[in-house]
């Protein structure tokens, strides 16, 4: 199958024709040539005015519920979300039944996604069951394809357990995901502990929860010399762990996500369901140091958070709703709309050229003779048009902003 991408923007630092207007031809998946002026018959022409083009993007949280979960999420179509929001490849979460605990779980999700229009990458478990006792066996699972190792939504709360873990993975240089919560501090709360929760009459989860995690994990970090990532929704004044650059350097990096740096507590006043997720929405003040942290370059790396749900987890009453919400299809557009002065090569490091240096992926390259796993997007398109491009190159995947107008 042939696709000529015409007239558009190159943005790729390593390649030769980054930030000029080229034509590009893609035949079976492979970039044949970059110039001007193009033609291929039988091609299928993608042409859009203001179009840019990156390597793909990666996006390194997301749960897909497959196995055990498929009424949830499923691998066919968590890709295919991915795909719609421009991501070519995605971390997907051990939360599954059966955990991602063994080799055999994570090969089960790389053969399940081979012909899927998106790499899907398993995060293994850290720990047997994500029962947080014993590990497991992650040097096996880093042999059969797992990218990462993370407990996902059930952070690993013991000190000493996590010190395990992170000397294990260094001997193979692999990271660790956490989730930095202490599930002892708030352990009843629903939503951000504040005047908003206060109001409402629902139970809270102050801050000093994620800060105290924080605090600890980087100090285990410091002296194991190993890699952890740090997922933070928000950021506090008060924390000086992001504000100071405490949090930044070799072994420690930090990534938001693109919900939190949208909504805030005061986003609940109505009980919204939706709305409901883990961890909880922050706020104003906290959602307006993420902004600054993502524009001052302190954070590392942007994820969805994609947490779905199917209908009746989300409506029902505030108290028994589950935690999460979609994100795949409108990180993007959610990040150029709160952050519109970030620019496309910006985006682009937070969601192609970082994570795919921390986790030691190949980097593609928009030159010829290299594969096409390429990201189109349009930075000044407000009319929410997305298209997909199908075919044996089946990872040119293309994403346009849309503004949030309503529930996700």
């Amino acid at each position: 199958m042939k696709i000529l991408i015409q007239s558009a923007h190159i943005i790729d630092r390593g390649s030769s024709h980054n930030g000029t207007v080229r034509d590009i031809l893609i035949e079976n998946g492979v970039i044949t040539a970059i110039g001007d002026g193009l033609h291929a018959e039988g091609a299928v022409v993608v042409r859009h005015e203001g179009l840019c083009v990156s390597p793909g993007w990666v996006d390194i949280f997301s749960h897909f519920n497959d196995p055990g979960y498929e009424f949830k999420e499923t691998l066919e179509t968590g890709a295919a979300a991915a795909a719609a929001g421009g991501y070519t490849d995605v971390f997907v979460l051990p939360n599954t039944k059966p955990v991602v605990d063994s080799k055999t779980q994570v090969e089960y999700i790389r053969r399940g996604s081979g012909a899927l229009p998106v790499t899907v990458w398993p995060i293994g478990a850290m720990t047997r069951g994500l029962e947080g006792k014993d590990l497991a066996e992650m040097y096996d699972m880093r042999n059969s394809g797992a990218v990462a190792f993370s407990d996902g939504t059930s952070p690993v709360q013991s000190a000493g357990l996590l010190l395990k873990g992170l000397q294990y993975v260094k001997a193979f240089g692999g990271t660790v995901i956490q989730i930095p919560d202490d599930t002892t501090v708030g352990a009843g709360g629903l939503m951000n502990e504040g005047v908003v929760s206060t109001r409402l009459g629902l139970p809270g989860k102050p801050m000093m929860a994620e800060e105290l995690m924080v605090a600890g994990d980087i100090k285990l970090v410091r002296y194991t010399e190993s890699k952890i990532q740090l997922y933070r929704s928000n950021l506090s004044a008060q924390s000086g762990v992001y504000p100071s650059g405490e949090g930044v350097g070799s072994g420690r990096e930090l990534f938001g996500d693109a919900l939190s740096s949208f909504f805030a507590d005061a986003d609940l006043v109505n009980y919204d369901t939706n709305l409901k997720v883990y961890p909880p929405l922050r706020d104003k003040s906290s959602v307006e140091l993420l902004r600054k942290a993502v524009a001052g370059g302190l954070v590392d790396c942007i994820a969805s958070h994609h947490l779905p749900h199917e209908f009746d987890s989300k409506v029902l009453e505030f108290e028994y709703a589950k935690k999460g919400m979609i994100g795949l299809e409108t990180a993007y557009p959610v990040l150029r709309t709160v952050l519109p002065s970030l620019s496309s090569e910006a985006i682009v490091d937070l969601l192609s050229y970082r994570p795919r240096s921390l986790f030691g992926l190949e980097q593609p390259r928009i030159h010829e003779g290299h594969p096409s796993v390429l990201t189109l997007f349009n930075p000044g398109d407000r009319r929410g048009r997305k298209k997909r491009v199908r075919g044996r190159s089946r990872r040119t995947v293309l994403s346009s902003e849309r503004r949030y107008r309503g529930k996700w």
